[in-house]
């Protein structure tokens, strides 16, 4: 009987893999390495298929025991690479990358895979610029133009991931996750009617239960509340436990005023995993959990990470936003010598206040718990110094005195206004100025002087505003009653304080 040529057999298999008859490859890749154990190609691809197989770990096995044989092979430690990201082994998957690269610098597709690993590890621009040197080499890699897209999105480069999609898309058009890529770029800048084309289409060709929430998220934002609860009806009916599915969708029902079935929905978010401080926000700001005595911060970054790019847009020319042009009135009669040495911008968003504030200090400071607001106010090139931080906690760290301070829309976030008037009166030099925005508590008094109202934001009693500032060692000097901003069609009632 004659002895098979290993050889021979061996292309066979490579030829039914390549045609995707995984276990007629698999078997005969098995064979080859009956008559051959060292094998390395039959090892490597053993490996391959059983991660195809969506068996990662034996993949991993695999194509190490190859890699033992013959270390000198970039396209079995790409391979490994792959496997151990699946696993979430992420460092490894790196290191994998990185000696498949060391072997092989022209190698386009680790460059990408590299890429998406420094993506995961949250090492955004290292991970664009791996893109990048993935599409210097191949620049046809449809993958890489995807994968660049989100990348730049992360980075909030929302024009330019939008570009990098389509430059993937012309590359290849049914290319599903460039299409959900560009859709989140177009939402990110607002044009949501543009963003649910994208994602329809990428549900047509892939109908992922994410894929529908970005939808629902995108509708929710364009105002057309029943489509986005349908949206992430249908992520849910693709996929039951979906807490950000059914979180969002408890937030569509109450904004459809469906009090009742968001209460159900944020219970069963919960119960499904879903962001536990941010539930419990909800539901308090509902009349059902204990009242919390400030936001969440992840919930306060997350909401202005994603409003970063419209933000002023929305604030003035939706909401008709007017407080830092009041306060700006209220303060200047009770300034002294200008220019001031330090003024301190806290919560500052994307710099709305800084105008005003520059020709008050010759040093101004912006503090902000969302990057991607601060990156936007670094572009007016107004402050001297901008830091990512929660405001009352950076206040009990700061050592260096200012002259004035401003907290524009920022007590809405905060209940229990104590521990940010101990902090900034330890700050703030000795005759210097502290003015701040609240919204007006309905009843103005009633209960603990704050209350947490159904838009999730904090309104406050005057009364209860400058008692506590007494208490923290203010004084008094001016208070105001206006119209800070609108909503929904109504006038939106508050407060400006000027403490010293």
């Amino acid at each position: 009987m004659t002895t098979p040529d290993v050889s021979d057999l061996l292309g066979q298999a490579v030829r039914l893999h390549q045609q995707g008859r995984l276990d007629d490859a698999h078997a005969l890749y098995r064979r080859v390495l009956e008559l051959d154990a060292r094998q390395f190609d039959a090892l490597h691809l053993v490996g391959v298929i059983e991660r195809q197989r969506g068996r990662p770990a034996r993949a991993v096995e695999l194509i190490e025991e190859a890699l033992r044989i013959d270390p000198r092979q970039p396209r079995a430690h790409c391979n490994l690479g792959a496997a151990l990201q699946d696993l979430g082994r992420t460092d490894a998957a790196l290191a994998s990358y990185e000696a498949a690269l060391r072997l092989d610098p022209g190698y386009a597709l680790a460059w990408d895979n590299r890429g998406n690993t420094l993506r995961r590890l949250g090492r955004m621009q290292d991970a664009l610029d791996s893109y990048e040197r993935a599409l210097g080499i191949a620049p046809a890699l449809a993958d890489a133009w995807c994968h660049r897209a989100i990348a730049l999105h992360d980075l909030g480069r929302h024009a330019d991931a939008a570009a990098s999609a389509e430059q993937a898309l012309t590359l290849r058009p049914a290319h599903a996750a460039a299409l959900v890529a560009l859709g989140h770029a177009l939402q990110a800048q607002g044009r949501h009617a543009a963003s649910v084309d994208a994602y329809d289409r990428a549900l047509a060709l892939a109908p992922q239960a994410d894929t529908w929430c970005a939808r629902g998220a995108a509708l929710k934002k364009s105002g057309d509340l029943a489509g986005a609860l349908h949206s992430y009806e249908r992520a849910l009916a693709s996929r039951p436990d979906y807490a950000l599915a059914e979180h969002y969708r408890a937030n569509t029902l109450r904004a459809l005023g469906q009090r009742d079935a968001a209460v159900a929905a944020y219970r069963r978010a919960l119960a499904l995993g879903a962001d536990a401080d941010d539930i419990r926000f909800a539901l308090a700001a509902l009349g059902e959990a204990d009242q919390p005595d400030a936001a969440p911060a992840d919930y306060v970054k997350h909401l202005f990470d994603q409003y970063a790019g419209h933000f002023d847009r929305h604030l003035v020319d939706v909401l008709g936003y007017r407080t830092p042009a009041l306060l700006d009135a209220l303060l200047r009669p009770h300034l002294g010598p200008l220019p001031l040495d330090a003024a301190l911008d806290l919560g500052c968003g994307t710099g709305l206040c800084a105008p005003f504030l520059r020709p008050l200090a010759r040093h101004v400071t912006g503090v902000d718990l969302s990057q991607r607001m601060l990156d936007k106010a670094a572009e007016l090139g107004l402050y001297d110094e901008l830091a990512c931080a929660d405001i009352v906690d950076w206040l009990a760290a700061r050592t260096a005195p200012c002259d004035l301070a401003v907290a524009a829309d920022v007590l809405v976030y905060l209940g229990d206004l104590a521990p940010l008037f101990a902090r900034m009166r330890r700050v703030l030099r000795a005759g210097g100025v502290f003015a701040l925005s609240c919204e007006a508590l309905p009843g103005d008094g009633a209960g603990p002087g704050y209350a947490l109202q159904p838009s999730n934001r904090f309104a406050h009693a005057l009364a209860y505003v400058t008692e506590t500032a007494q208490a923290a060692g203010f004084a008094v000097v001016a208070t105001q009653q206006a119209v800070l901003r609108r909503d929904h069609g109504r006038d939106v009632e508050g407060y400006l304080v000027l403490l010293s």
